[in-house]
C-alpha cells in the first residue's frame, strides 16, 4: 500500500511536471504567438514602407524626368538666349552705323545750315540795302497815297463781283483788241480823211449822169415811169415828201470824226 502510494504520488509529481511542462509550453506557445503577431505586423509594416519606398522611387523618377525635362528647357532657353545676345549684338553694331550715319548726316545739316546762314546774311544785306532804297521813296510818295487812300477804298467798295469779272474778261481780251484796233480800225480811221472828197466826186458824177439823161429824147417818160406810183397818186394826189436820211451826229461828209467807230472782227 505504501509503495503504493509512493508510486501514486511519483505518478502525481509527474503529472505536476507534466502539468508545468504544458504550462510552460502553453506560455512560450502564446509568447512564440506574440512574437509571430509581431512579426506579422512588422512584415505589414514593412511592406507599407516598401510601398512607400517604391512610391517614392516612383515620385523620384517623375521628379526626375521632370528635372531632365527642365534641362532639356534650360537648354533650349539658354540657347534662346545665346541667339538674342546675337541678335542684340548685331542689333548694337546696327545702331553704332546708324549713330555714325547720323553723326554724317548731322555734320552735313550743320554744314548746310551755315550756308543757309551766310546766304541769309546776304539776304538781310541786300534787304537793308533795299530799305534803305524805298525809305526816301515811301516818304516822297506817302502824301500822295495818304490823298488816294479815300478813293481807292471807294473804288473798292464799289467793285461787285460781276464788275471784277468783266474787268478780268476786259484784260484777257485785251491783246485781241490791240490787234485788232492796229490791223483793222486805225487803217479804216487813217482813210477816212479821203471819204468826204470821194462822197463829193460822186455827187458831181451823179448830177452829171441826171443832166445827161435829162437830155435824152424820152427822158421824162422814163422819169414818169421811174419810181414806182403810191395809191394816193393814182387816185390823183401828190404823195407827201419823203424825209430825207438823217445822218449821225458824230459823222459829217468830208469832216471824218474821231467818234467814227468800225465794228471789231473777232
Amino acid at each position: 500500500m505504501e509503495e503504493l502510494l509512493s508510486r501514486v504520488s511519483g505518478v502525481l509529481d509527474r503529472v505536476d511536471g507534466i502539468v508545468d511542462r504544458a504550462d510552460e509550453a502553453i506560455t512560450r506557445l502564446d509568447a512564440t504567438r506574440t512574437r509571430a503577431d509581431e512579426a506579422i505586423d512588422g512584415v505589414a509594416q514593412t511592406r507599407a514602407n516598401a510601398d512607400e519606398a517604391i512610391a517614392g522611387v516612383a515620385q523620384t523618377r517623375a521628379n526626375a524626368d521632370e528635372a531632365i525635362a527642365g534641362v532639356a528647357q534650360t537648354r533650349a532657353n539658354a540657347d534662346e538666349a545665346i541667339a538674342g545676345v546675337a541678335q542684340t549684338r548685331a542689333n548694337a553694331d546696327e545702331a553704332i552705323a546708324g549713330v555714325a550715319q547720323t553723326r554724317a548726316d548731322a555734320d552735313e545739316a550743320i554744314a548746310a545750315v551755315g550756308g543757309t546762314a551766310a546766304r541769309a546774311d546776304a539776304v538781310v544785306v541786300r534787304a537793308e540795302d533795299m530799305v534803305g532804297r524805298v525809305e526816301p521813296l515811301l516818304a516822297d510818295y506817302q502824301p500822295a497815297l495818304a490823298a488816294l487812300a479815300p478813293s481807292i477804298r471807294r473804288l473798292a467798295a464799289s467793285f461787285d463781283p460781276g464788275e471784277v469779272d468783266a474787268l478780268i474778261t476786259l484784260i484777257d481780251r485785251m491783246p485781241q483788241l490791240v490787234i485788232h484796233l492796229d490791223e483793222d480800225i486805225l487803217p479804216v480811221l487813217e482813210t477816212l480823211g479821203t471819204v468826204g472828197t470821194d462822197v463829193h466826186d460822186l455827187v458831181d458824177t451823179v448830177q452829171d449822169m441826171r443832166q445827161i439823161v435829162k437830155g435824152f429824147p424820152g427822158s421824162k417818160l422814163f422819169r414818169r415811169r421811174g419810181p414806182r406810183r403810191s395809191p394816193a397818186t393814182r387816185r390823183g394826189r401828190t404823195p407827201a415828201p419823203e424825209p430825207a436820211p438823217s445822218c449821225p451826229d458824230h459823222v459829217s461828209v468830208g469832216y471824218p470824226s474821231a467818234r467814227t467807230t468800225s465794228p471789231i472782227r473777232s
